[in-house]
């Protein structure tokens, strides 16, 4: 069986999505069959996802996709070269995968090669070392090092968008890894990433803004199936979620950490931790936390990562390391078929029930146990925290249909 590898966070599902599984399958026949590497409980932005992964899971399987397969958590709330690594790692980890599929603003796979090979070069990263030590923001010293790298100034701006910015991080971890799939660029479709504009294909961050505020203006832009599941978590009190819905927890948390243990959560080395801890002390609100600390050297996605990793105590990976399993979260009978294979061909075990952990050596073992904290204190961002019981990890069964 032939399978297409796609890296998502589903947050939520919506049309654009399933757009992008229809032209996946115009591309490459009707028969192939989709895994899907998504984000679990929290998301690449710092944030907690708006309805929890196994949710996000039957919807992805309902709407097109035949496994997802989750992005864990160390991993998926990462920099955007973890994120792409872990997720490329977990889909070449099939031994199924043969493709990999991405949404990228420009549409065309070689552009977005050549920013990937002249990021991995010598002279690239000297130049930006350079350049960032006279005081230049990371995007412009980025930018700067790519042009005396060789690159031409109008391929180097396609980082500035941001489904080429992390589609060039898949293109890196395949040549990290070995390249063993095929790279399939696909057009990004309707508002732009973050767009809070209007339009045939909402974005998703204008979906979630219309999920928090309440009422139906989310639904027209959503599949039906997904819809219908959104209702189901709403109704129950598990949705909408966010990180602002459990804010004095997390304050908590911040005001009692002393300075020096908020260097293990600053992950460029550059003493930010240092402004982060003041502004934790200077501040009365999540928010208030990120616009004291915010620079034009220290965007917004950087501190909101930095301040969610410090709340749960979450760990950036290493540079070379990777998921140690491979987390079912929902499948349909084509993705029973790939799971099948998978046991047969994946180069690291294939988990479909997390008490199984422990049979897979001290690095599952760990991982899963970090997983179970991180999903009991998601659950404390419930609307409903009688939904919030503890234990949730080994109790909730992947969406099997």
């Amino acid at each position: 069986m032939t399978a297409a590898g796609v890296v998502a966070e589903y947050n939520v599902f919506h049309r654009g999505h399933a757009w992008q599984l229809e032209e996946l399958r115009r591309r490459l026949g009707p028969d192939i069959a989709v895994a899907v590497c998504m984000s679990g409980n929290f998301v690449q932005r710092g944030d907690f996802a708006i309805v929890s992964k196994h949710p996000r899971a039957e919807m992805a399987v309902r709407c097109g996709a035949d496994l997802v397969l989750e992005l864990p958590a160390p991993w998926s709330s990462g920099p955007a070269e973890r994120f792409a690594l872990g997720a490329v790692g977990i889909l070449a980890g099939t031994g199924v995968v043969r493709y990999l599929a991405f949404g990228c603003e420009c549409g065309s796979l070689e552009p977005l090669q050549r920013v990937a090979e002249s990021l991995d070069s010598g002279l690239y990263h000297t130049e930006l070392r350079r350049f960032l030590s006279q005081g230049m923001t990371y995007a412009a010293a980025r930018q700067r090092a790519l042009g005396h790298a060789g690159l031409a100034g109008g391929a180097a701006q396609r980082l500035s968008q941001p489904n080429n910015a992390l589609a060039v991080e898949y293109l890196r971890a395949l040549a990290a890894l070995g390249g063993r799939m095929e790279p399939l660029a696909l057009p990004r479709v309707g508002a732009g990433h973050d767009s809070l504009e209007p339009g045939p294909y909402l974005s998703a961050s204008a979906i979630r803004a219309r999920l928090l505020a309440g009422g139906d203006g989310w639904r027209e832009h959503v599949p039906e199936a997904a819809a219908a599941i959104v209702d189901r978590e709403l109704a129950a009190g598990r949705a909408p979620v966010s990180i602002a819905n459990c804010e004095r927890a997390a304050l908590a948390r911040l005001r009692s950490m002393p300075e020096a243990s908020f260097a293990v959560y600053d992950g460029g080395g550059e003493g930010l931790y240092h402004r982060f801890y003041q502004a934790v002390h200077s501040a009365a609100s999540l928010e208030g936390i990120l616009l004291a600390a915010k620079t034009k050297r220290y965007p917004l996605a950087r501190l909101r990562r930095m301040l969610l990793h410090s709340y749960l105590d979450i760990r950036t990976p290493g540079r070379d390391e990777l998921p140690p399993y491979l987390r079912v979260l929902g499948a349909n009978g084509r993705g029973r078929a790939l799971l099948k294979e998978m046991r047969k061909r994946a180069a690291i075990p294939v988990l479909t029930k997390p008490g199984h952990a422990g049979r897979l050596g001290q690095a599952a073992q760990n991982l899963m146990a970090l997983e179970s904290r991180y999903t009991d204190l998601y659950a404390l961002a419930y609307p409903d925290l009688s939904q919030a019981m503890p234990g949730g990890e080994y109790t909730a069964n992947p969406a099997m249909l």
